[in-house]
């Protein structure tokens, strides 16, 4: 079984790591150039980023070739789940046809809206290590499952997804800012999925943001910010350790 993970916080890794199997980082994939990929059965871990996956799961999915015999997709979330039926969409262009979706509630990290303090006091209420022993026994036993939302939903989701894709996407990064404590050690260069970031002696952003906010919540002097934020409090799945994530993220050419 493979399974192919995009993660910023290290939720979706650890959703992916509890599953088991062969776990493939997407941005690596992508910075290897592997794109046909075959098993018995593949499956997609993947964070809600505005009411839908990241542009680069899409980008991939859609790039790319997949041969097994069961295929399911499983989506992280902190508030409202949206992003299924968009995977489904995007796995009927690449000849996919899911078995299996569900969804995981756990720590929402988005800063904008959000306290992490906040969401930190609240994680035992979610349910999350239930929800995943559920997924893993479905999986495990092939289950056949297809969570879809109704039509009013769908609708507000892609105006909402539009907005956010509008507010982060590409010249997101023009809303950061870079502090004077930054030391230039370019843990945000190594956590960023898709080589938006140059350090020399500060981050430079190159304007091709994907919206995860890796960079700023895995710095270790907090020294880069939103100009609107709600917390100062950062957020790293507590299973997940820091160079897991750089592993899994770093497309820089060593």
């Amino acid at each position: 079984m493979k399974i192919f993970y995009f993660t910023a916080t290290g939720n979706s890794l650890y959703v992916a790591k509890r599953i088991g199997g062969e776990l493939c980082s997407i941005p690596q994939m992508l910075k290897e150039g592997k794109r046909e990929f075959a098993d018995e059965a593949i499956g997609f871990v993947f964070p809600c980023y505005g009411f839908a996956p990241p542009r680069m799961v899409m980008n991939f999915i859609k790039g790319s070739k997949f041969k097994a015999n069961y295929f399911f997709a499983i989506m992280t979330y902190g508030n409202k789940a949206s992003g299924l039926g968009d995977m489904e969409k995007i796995g009927n262009q690449a000849g996919i046809q899911f078995n299996y979706t569900n969804k995981v509630l756990m720590v929402d990290n988005y800063l904008p809206i959000f306290k992490i303090e906040d969401q930190l006091k609240k994680e035992n209420t979610k349910k999350t290590e239930e929800k995943l022993e559920q997924i893993v026994r479905d999986i495990k036993s092939r289950k056949k499952q297809l969570i879809r939302k109704g039509f009013v939903s769908n609708v507000l989701s892609k105006g909402v997804s539009k907005f956010i894709n509008k507010l982060h996407r590409d010249n997101g990064d023009k809303q950061f800012i870079i502090r004077d404590n930054c030391n230039g050690c370019k843990v945000c260069e190594k956590v960023c999925p898709i080589s938006n970031i140059k350090v020399d002696r500060k981050p430079e952003y190159l304007h091709k943001c994907e919206g995860c906010f890796a960079c700023i919540h895995h710095c270790p002097q907090t020294a880069i910010h939103l100009k609107i934020e709600r917390s100062n409090t950062r957020f790293m799945n507590r299973n997940v350790k820091l160079k897991e994530i750089i592993d899994a993220n770093n497309q820089s050419k060593v």
